[in-house]
């Protein structure tokens, strides 16, 4: 099961020398000092070397929001003023194995993916704007990407939320993204490959949605969550679990 409130929007698992969890967002998981300020929106977090990070969007052109737990259990706010041809959407953070990198997402048919410096570990003035650092440039244009997480420092896996199915051949992709190297200070390219369609099961017909994704590098468990149809999203709603 993938509970609508607090588990809708992406997962990820996050370790510390105090133990291992898994930390969802959802719909009713923003946190109201932020929907005041108009963050009203939470994406698919992220998480390495014990941070654990959420992305926040708003409804007009307002700067990006990440919210960063450090290890020892302390918050902070990393605001990013969009850039003039940046997308508002904050779709996802994804943390890069080193540590020191950030990918995020925007919504709709794109063809790059945004890198910043990890908040909290290569920036660390919350009261500093948190810069775009470079871009993944993709070969080929996604769509609606919900979320993507680090498999190695070169390959990421994302879920797609596509309804129509024209770039791959199936709705709701699950792609792999092969950087040519690391993401860094400058753009690298991004091979994007359809691994599937993610699963589609419940008691209701209709539109499903893709959401947020995780990879465990601990067991190699990959973790996406998909939302059910109609009144369906309440009672079958899941998070489905892949082994390589």
């Amino acid at each position: 099961m993938a509970r609508p409130l607090d588990e809708s929007q992406g997962l990820a698992v996050v370790e510390r020398p105090s133990g291992t969890v898994v930390k969802y967002t959802g719909i009713g998981t923003v946190p109201p000092s932020l929907a005041t300020r108009g963050w009203n929106h939470v994406g698919d977090p992220g998480a390495g070397h014990g941070y654990y990070v959420e992305p926040y969007q708003r409804d007009d052109r307002g700067a990006k929001l990440f919210r960063v737990e450090a290890p020892d259990g302390t918050w902070a706010e990393y605001q990013h003023a969009l850039e003039s041809w940046e997308a508002n959407n904050n779709s996802f953070a994804a943390v890069s194995p080193d540590g020191r990198w950030m990918v995020a997402g925007e919504w709709g048919t794109m063809d790059r993916l945004l890198v910043h410096p990890m908040p909290g570990i290569a920036h660390t003035d919350p009261a500093a704007n948190l810069p775009y650092a470079s871009s993944v440039r993709l070969d080929r244009p996604v769509r609606d990407i919900q979320g993507c997480d680090f498999v190695s420092a070169t390959q990421l896996v994302c879920s797609s939320d596509d309804p129509e199915g024209s770039l791959f051949g199936v709705t709701k992709p699950l792609l792999q993204v092969d950087l040519a190297a690391p993401v860094g200070g400058s753009d690298v390219t991004g091979t994007v490959t359809l691994l599937g369609q993610l699963p589609l099961e419940s008691g209701c017909s209709g539109e499903f949605e893709a959401e947020g994704i995780d990879y465990d590098e601990r067991d190699g468990t990959l973790r996406v969550v998909v939302l059910s149809p109609g009144i369906c999203v309440v009672f079958d709603s899941k998070t489905w679990r892949f082994r390589r």
